[in-house]
């Protein structure tokens, strides 16, 4: 088990770096939820920025209580969360590794801007793609263990208990299931832990009824996998999930409501792997990632995960 990391910052200060749409929308769902005391958007286009801070303060006074104003990155130096929001989206067509050379480029100047008035607090790397630049983050920023963490595949997770809890007509709230490995095709649902209602899913649908078999899991599986694909299509564009995820994460950070989650960040042993950073489930609290929960799979997720490991240490080794 890794090093306890401290419980709280106490500020509830977050800055996002960025104000496209994913970094409002975080900006957005995070005020509407009262989760920090104060928001600071950051983006090289200030009157962009300004203008989402605006648009949602002059909501908020109903629902929420968040000081949320546009800043530079002086602002960074007393947070307890920074988000990294910034950077070019996926094009219809595009893979998320398609952005890796514009993004990681992007990312070092941003890292750089940071270390000049950085102090504490945790980092949430939102940008794709997430398992590579939550890795050069990582290295740059040369933090400890956890501290700098990536979205990676809760949402992929999010959309996978979507996709089961349709199919088996049932409420989200009593599926459980998660992803691990890249967020993008390499992305493996671990069947072996899926439940329902704390039953393990093959024992659920025999009883009522249900078929379950390879080929009904290979259709939901690939269907969790083209859902943000399909959502480009049809809008050019996804946000809002991402921003829901973002919310369960800092409240975890913010008000000491550590969570369980599949995260991305550097592993450090875990499954045998080092010098990679994907997604296994994690406990976030105020430190970050606390602890990278070790557990057993069966043999095939095993190999789809390593999978993910040779891909992803491939391309960050010609970066």
């Amino acid at each position: 088990m890794m090093e306890q990391q401290p419980r709280s910052y106490g500020n509830r200060k977050v800055a996002i770096i960025g104000s496209g749409y994913v970094g409002s929308t975080v900006a957005y769902a995070l005020s509407l939820r009262d989760i920090a005391r104060e928001i600071v958007l950051i983006d090289r286009n200030r009157e962009k920025a300004e203008g989402e801070a605006w648009d949602i303060r002059h909501g908020i006074p109903m629902l929420g209580t968040a000081d949320l104003y546009a800043g530079g990155y002086p602002d960074c130096a007393d947070c307890d969360l920074i988000i990294l929001a910034v950077g070019r989206n996926r094009a219809p067509g595009e893979s998320r590794m398609d952005l890796a050379d514009e993004n990681v480029h992007l990312l070092r100047e941003v890292t750089a801007s940071i270390q000049k008035y950085y102090t504490r607090g945790v980092i949430l790397v939102i940008t794709n793609p997430v398992d590579i630049l939550t890795y050069k983050v990582s290295e740059w920023m040369d933090f400890p263990n956890g501290r700098v963490f990536g979205t990676g595949c809760i949402l992929d997770s999010s959309r996978f208990v979507r996709c089961i809890a349709d199919y088996v007509s049932l409420g989200t709230g009593v599926i459980q299931g998660y992803l691990v490995g890249e967020h993008g095709d390499g992305q493996v649902p671990i069947w072996s832990r899926v439940s329902v209602g704390g039953i393990p899913i093959e024992e659920y649908c025999k009883e009522a009824n249900i078929r379950w078999d390879e080929s009904v899991r290979a259709e939901l599986a690939e269907k969790t996998k083209g859902m943000g694909t399909e959502i480009i299509r049809a809008k050019g564009r996804t946000h809002y999930g991402v921003a829901t995820c973002v919310c369960q994460l800092t409240d975890a950070i913010l008000n000491q409501r550590p969570m369980i989650g599949c995260v991305c960040s550097p592993l450090m042993g875990e499954h045998g792997v080092r010098d990679v950073a994907l997604s296994v489930p994690s406990v976030v609290g105020p430190g970050g990632v606390q602890q990278r929960i070790r557990e057993r799979w069966a043999p095939e997720e095993y190999r789809g995960f390593f999978d993910a490991v040779e891909k992803v240490r491939t391309i960050l080794q010609h970066l």
